[in-house]
């Protein structure tokens, strides 16, 4: 079981948002799309939930196209939020079950749970547009998941929110893939992919540039970083063998390395020649990985 999408192309006129994207996003597991505004990340996830046509290619799910028939099994949260501002919670959300084939009754008790679950009970009777903007996002992710969807996906779920909300989002995306879900998910922040997905895609203007599992990204990126923190000056690393990139920070310095044994040579190098309150290698970022895939930083 799994969602698969082969050669994928998706044209407007003479712009082409999604070239030949070929993809498999494995059963119960949280897989994460990277990519800035306009890599051809919504495009695709339209295009995995029927609004759009692909051009070219096909998108299955458990071997089948996705149509009317799969809808109530899927769940998605659009970047663009779509709530009714004047209608209340309760009423909007059972409105939404409904249309995906819940009772009534099971609608007010996944309601009543996902409430309590993010510690807003009091926003049963209240209009959307009472609430705070990070609890309307709330509101709206309750509406993706309401009707106990078996694929969920997820448009930059995060934007928006204030730093405890992202964690109550986090641990709510956590806990529906144990229960077996399987959750798919854009962002262009790298720490929230990094931390939650096993695997993932970097999509640039409509391309994958790189895609797999995230142990298996990092471990063919080949360069790890080596971070230093002492009380002397570590500018002749620079030119030293074996690095790559060179960054003075408050507290030394850190070095991205292309070969492991360099760290050794440099720890070698700096010993004796002053306080050496911390020598780390690390694993490279998906920041660091995307910057040498696509050449630009991004937020």
């Amino acid at each position: 079981m799994s969602l698969k999408l082969e050669h994928v192309t998706k044209r407007f006129g003479d712009f082409t948002a999604v070239k030949d994207l070929s993809l498999t996003i494995p059963d119960k597991e949280i897989f994460g799309f990277l990519g800035a505004n306009g890599a051809g990340k919504t495009t695709t996830f339209r295009m995995i939930l029927g609004l759009l046509k692909p051009n070219e290619g096909t998108i299955t799910w458990n071997g089948k196209k996705i149509d009317y028939n799969v809808s109530p099994h899927i769940g998605y949260l659009p970047e663009e939020r779509g709530l009714y501002p004047k209608l209340k919670v309760k009423d909007q959300l059972v409105y939404l079950a409904r249309l995906r084939g819940m009772r009534k009754q099971d609608a007010l008790k996944e309601l009543k749970y996902w409430l309590g679950r993010f510690h807003v009970e009091e926003y049963f009777d209240k209009r959307v547009e009472e609430l705070s903007k990070g609890n309307q996002q709330k509101i709206q992710f309750i509406a993706a998941v309401i009707h106990k969807p078996k694929l969920l996906i997820l448009d930059e779920p995060f934007s928006g929110l204030d730093p405890v909300n992202v964690e109550t989002l986090k641990a709510a995306v956590c806990e529906l893939q144990d229960s077996g879900v399987t959750i798919v998910f854009s962002s262009h922040r790298m720490e929230h992919v990094e931390e939650l997905c096993q695997h993932l895609c970097i999509m640039h203007h409509g391309s994958p540039v790189v895609h797999g599992g995230l142990k298996e990204i990092k471990r063919a990126f080949g360069k790890k970083n080596v971070i230093i923190h002492a009380d002397f000056d570590l500018e002749f690393l620079r030119t030293f063998s074996g690095v790559a990139k060179f960054k003075q920070t408050a507290l030394g310095a850190e070095l991205q390395i292309d070969r492991e044994e360099a760290a050794q040579e440099i720890l070698n190098e700096i010993n004796g020649k002053g306080f050496i309150r911390k020598f780390a290698l690390e694993e490279p970022s998906l920041n660091d990985i995307f910057i040498e895939k696509v050449g630009a930083s991004y937020e």
